[in-house]
């Protein structure tokens, strides 16, 4: 291992590496402007801090749904189950059409879709929006969350996978 640019691969070796942090799998969903549920897979989730309560999700600036995200004010994450890996994959797909469809949700109080039977659930106001390299971090304050007993699904060495306590 050594400088990530040496062989002009910077890009793949990170990726390399990252693999190796296990990550909770998560979808992050809201409305777009006719009020439709749109959702994608991020795994880029993490609290930030607890006073005030903030989280933060990163969304590539390519992703088709980036910008339409971003204009809805808010969104929810929906933190997958140890059996929702099919869900996972379904919201990680490209083209986005009919994600949703056979995908039992529900609604927040703001509007926003979250998937049945997760391991936790929040659901966020946008508070800021910052670009970072091919990303936008976008940070959220949660207005409402709730979690169960479930076991979460993880992301690690490119396979999804699960821990049980």
């Amino acid at each position: 291992m050594g400088r990530l640019d040496a062989d002009g691969q910077a890009g793949a070796t990170l990726r390399s590496v990252m693999a190796c942090f296990p990550t909770g799998v998560t979808v992050v969903t809201t409305r777009d402007a006719q009020g439709a549920p749109m959702g994608l897979t991020v795994n880029a989730f993490t609290s930030v801090s607890l006073e005030p309560p903030l989280v933060l999700i990163c969304i590539g600036r390519s992703t088709g749904s980036h910008d339409r995200l971003i204009a809805s004010g808010g969104f929810a994450v929906s933190v997958l189950s140890e059996g929702q890996a099919d869900i996972a994959r379904r919201f990680a797909r490209q083209p986005s059409d009919g994600r949703f469809e056979g995908v039992a949700w529900w609604q927040t109080p703001s509007g926003n879709p979250v998937i049945e039977g997760v391991t936790a659930w929040l659901d966020c106001s946008i508070e800021e929006v910052m670009e970072a390299g091919d990303h936008t971090i976008i940070l959220g304050c949660p207005q409402s969350c709730g979690s169960s007993d479930t076991p979460a699904l993880l992301f690690h060495r490119g396979a999804l996978t699960s821990v049980r306590p």
